[in-house]
Formats: structure tokens, C-alpha cells, sequence
């Protein structure tokens, strides 16, 4: 037996986009049903380095396959200037259930990116309108790619809208997609009349208002992940069918958080969670639906869905660097 190592090279190559939604949706079922175990995420606070550590254990049963794994990731702002390193770096462990053997080590940063973009693409299929073919994007950065990536997958998507206070990281994304979609930079009203709508900034201070998304816009808020993070006003979320992917996380560090903290937002506010509708229990999109918003913080089931992918697409095609991590090669 041996580990596998997988790079972020590896990880973009293995993560095969319709694979890793099955695999989030199929994530987002068990969940909702029992089938999944998903501590609360830890944080190692540094304040002397202005960073800190996060862990994100989880274990997942489906009807065709289980899965563990951990994901260790930081947040150190300090880094690109003062050491050359990347401001988040994450670790993805993926171990056999049965044995805890360590199947593989693998980057948890490109991991984070494809399971995100995977998870607005579920949400996406269940609430936005069926004959959707536009997509606006708001921010630029690395994680739109991903949304553009697999938002495509579930639907025939031909018109793409980016809007980005940074014009080089606009002509950057429109260059890397030109060839494949009609695809322009833009305002975010006119991104946000598009028929789905991806927000994928770090924003504390609203950008999106009621007025700059159309009557029936799904929109995938996808960028708050720390309190006092807040994309969308709250003219527009109070007016919204809010569907979230894990009540804990979204009150507490979600695009939902500010509301919710300071009363303007309640419980009665949230339509449900993402698994309730994934399994039948909780209508996704109908014919009286209008704005849709589902709140995204990112959840250990969707990295350990995501690396079951990685990893059975990777030795099915002898990838990866095997090496002996515990002694107990052949």
C-alpha cells in the first residue's frame, strides 16, 4: 500500500467538474439524512504572525461509497509581502474509513476552489430557471474561474457578465473564456440581471443591492467565510428565497451573519438548507419563485466529497506520486 501525492497540478487534472458535483450533491444528501459526520471547524488563533490555522474533519457514507478526511488550511495576509507565500494554503488528507490508511495528501487549495465552484453548480441546478444561459459573476479572482467551470456543466451557459473593481483581473478572465462563451466585463447591475449570479468577493460592506439583480436571479453568495463578511444588502436577501448549506456556519461566519446578528434577519427568513432540497424534502425552484440566494460558507463534507474524486480519478490513471507514509509498502 501507498499514499499518494497529489499537487495542485494533480488536483486540477483529476477533479473531473461533473464528477465533483455528483459527488457534492450526493455529500449534501447524506448530510441531511444522518450518513455524515462534520465537527465544528477549529481555529489555531496566531496573532503573533497575523494568521491563524483551521481544521475541517469530516466523514461521509453514500449509497456507493464513504469517505474521511481532514483539511488543514490557514490565513496569513501577511505572507505575499513579507515571505513570497500565498496568503491561504490548505492540506487535504483523505484516509481510508476502514483502516485509516492515509489514500492520499493532496493540495487543499486548488481542492477548496473546484468544490466550491461544484457547490454553487448544485445549488444552481435546483434554483435557478431551467432555461438559464447567462451568468454574472462579481470579483475576478481565482475563485470565479471555478464558478464559471462548473455553473457551465448545469447549465447551457452562453452569455457571461464579470464585474471587477481590478480592469486587469476582468481582461485576464475574459481572455481565458473568450474562445468559449460571449463574454464580457461589466457593471454589477448588469451581472446581476443575469439569469444566475455568482458573488465571489471579501467584501464587509454590501455591494449588491435589490435593484441590481433581476425578478427571477438565482445568485450564489459565495464569498462571505468570516463574521462581519457581507456581499449582498439586506433589501435584497429579506426580499429573497434564502436557501443556506449549513445553519451553524452561515449564522456565524455566512453571508447571512451580519443580518442575522444585529436581528434584522431571523430564522423564519431561511427557507432550508441545500440538502433538504437535494433529497426531496424541500422544493427547489417553482413557477411562483423569484430571487433565489443560497449562502455558501463551505462545508468538510464538500472537501472529502471532493478528494474521493481526486483520488479514484487519480489511480484509476497511475497518477500522483506514491510513496510509503506509514511503513507499510509492499
Amino acid at each position: 500500500m501507498h499514499t499518494l501525492l497529489l499537487s495542485d497540478e494533480d488536483v486540477d487534472g483529476y477533479a473531473d467538474m461533473p464528477s465533483v458535483i455528483q459527488a457534492l450533491e450526493d455529500a449534501f444528501a447524506a448530510y441531511e439524512r444522518g450518513d455524515a459526520q462534520m465537527p465544528a471547524k477549529s481555529y489555531v488563533d496566531l496573532p503573533q504572525y497575523n494568521g491563524d490555522f483551521r481544521s475541517m474533519p469530516a466523514y461521509l457514507a453514500t449509497d456507493g461509497w464513504d469517505a474521511a478526511g481532514l483539511k488543514w488550511v490557514n490565513v496569513h495576509p501577511d505572507n505575499p509581502d513579507d515571505h513570497g507565500l500565498p496568503t491561504v494554503m490548505g492540506t487535504m488528507i483523505y484516509s481510508d474509513p476502514e483502516t485509516a490508511y492515509p489514500l492520499a495528501i493532496m493540495d487543499g487549495t486548488e481542492l477548496t476552489m473546484k468544490r466550491t465552484g461544484a457547490a454553487a453548480a448544485v445549488a444552481t441546478d435546483h434554483l435557478a430557471v431551467a432555461d438559464a444561459t447567462s451568468l454574472g459573476i462579481v470579483g475576478a479572482g481565482v475563485q470565479a474561474y471555478t464558478q464559471l467551470e462548473a455553473i457551465s456543466e448545469i447549465r447551457p451557459i452562453e452569455e457571461v457578465v464579470v464585474s471587477d473593481l481590478d480592469d486587469e483581473r476582468v481582461e485576464r478572465f475574459v481572455d481565458t473564456f473568450a474562445d468559449e462563451f460571449d463574454i464580457r466585463g461589466g457593471s454589477i447591475s448588469e451581472a446581476g440581471h443575469c439569469d444566475v449570479l455568482s458573488t465571489v468577493t471579501p467584501v464587509e460592506n454590501p455591494i449588491v443591492g435589490a435593484d441590481d439583480v433581476g425578478e427571477t436571479t438565482h445568485v450564489n453568495a459565495m464569498g462571505a467565510d468570516a463574521e462581519g463578511k457581507h456581499e449582498l444588502a439586506d433589501e435584497l436577501l429579506l426580499g429573497a428565497t434564502i436557501v443556506i448549506d449549513d445553519h451553524e456556519q452561515c449564522t456565524h461566519s455566512g453571508e447571512i451573519n451580519v443580518p442575522y446578528h444585529d436581528g434584522t434577519l431571523g430564522d423564519d427568513d431561511i427557507y432550508g438548507e441545500i440538502g433538504e432540497i437535494v433529497v426531496g424534502d424541500r422544493d427547489g425552484r417553482t413557477a411562483d419563485t423569484g430571487v433565489t440566494v443560497f449562502d455558501s460558507t463551505g462545508l468538510a463534507i464538500q472537501d472529502v466529497a471532493a478528494a474521493h474524486v481526486v483520488y479514484e480519478e487519480a489511480s484509476d490513471a497511475d497518477g500522483g506520486s506514491p510513496f510509503d507514509l506509514v511503513g507499510a509498502g509492499n
